[in-house]
């Protein structure tokens, strides 16, 4: 697939890696590219930099993904990517209050699940279109010291595996961005952590890698290519790879 006059939408676009990917659509000469944002204010930051369109939206509640859609289609024409990238980090373990694991599950997975809902049958519709999904390398491998996040995105990371073979043969493209520690608001004062172990990536370089993938029409983006080998250990030997992350959870301390 490629992005030249394309209708995109982003969301969590007012920073990180949303950022990111808005920019890097923009030099695609994607025909509009749509942030949005519940930080509506940084949304419209991006939005006036790169000559998008910024529209609110808190993901963590059904209603306003599907009236963003809504508005995208009723307002600029039908969707040809829509990016469902939002996501938040929640520390700790059995300890977590469910009100804080309910919230987690909410912008993690059933983001991607609401906009799925109320898109893919859009593009269905009319023969086509793309999802992508933005997890991480914790929904492959796991996140010491963050059970909320290990588990949101393992979620995460199965559910773009179901959307892709179920609406393959209909004409929905789907890849799933599964990075480690990428430079935002989310990893600041993360930059030792187990996350950061191969390196800290930039946004830009994240969103590279997605132009790749989605030009290919490729599943699994691995911005960190380490964590292919991670994979294949964890694949090949599960009790060795268990082994290796007890060891990790001990060196780190529990932290991310």
């Amino acid at each position: 697939m490629e992005l030249k006059d394309k209708i995109v939408v982003v969301t969590g676009a007012a920073g990180g890696i949303g950022k990111g990917l808005a920019e890097r659509f923009a030099r695609e000469d994607a025909h509009t590219v749509v942030c949005a944002d519940i930080d509506i204010d940084g949304a419209r930051q991006v939005a006036e930099t790169i000559g998008g369109t910024a529209i609110p939206c808190d993901v963590s509640t059904e209603a306003e993904i599907k009236n963003l859609i809504a508005q995208v289609e009723d307002e600029i024409g039908p969707i040809d990517l829509f990016c469902s990238n939002a996501g938040i980090l929640t520390l700790g373990g059995l300890d977590v209050p469910d009100a804080q694991w309910q919230r987690i599950w909410e912008v993690n997975v059933m983001s991607h699940v609401w906009a799925a809902r109320h898109v893919v049958p859009r593009m269905v519709a009319r023969g086509g279109g793309y999802l992508l999904n933005t997890a991480s390398a914790a929904g492959l491998l796991n996140q010491p010291g963050a059970a909320p996040y290990g588990v949101t995105k393992h979620a995460a990371v199965g559910l773009a595996e179901w959307l892709a073979l179920t609406y393959g043969d209909q004409g929905i493209g789907v890849s799933v961005l599964c990075p480690q520690a990428v430079r935002s608001e989310m990893t600041r004062g993360h930059e030792t952590s187990v996350a950061a172990i191969d390196g800290m990536l930039e946004p830009e370089d994240v969103a590279e890698a997605c132009v790749e993938a989605i030009r290919e029409e490729r599943f699994l983006v691995l911005p960190h290519p380490q964590v292919l080998d991670y994979i294949r250990l964890k694949a090949a030997d599960y009790e060795r790879w268990i082994g290796g992350m007890r060891k990790l959870n001990r060196q780190f301390g529990g932290e991310t």
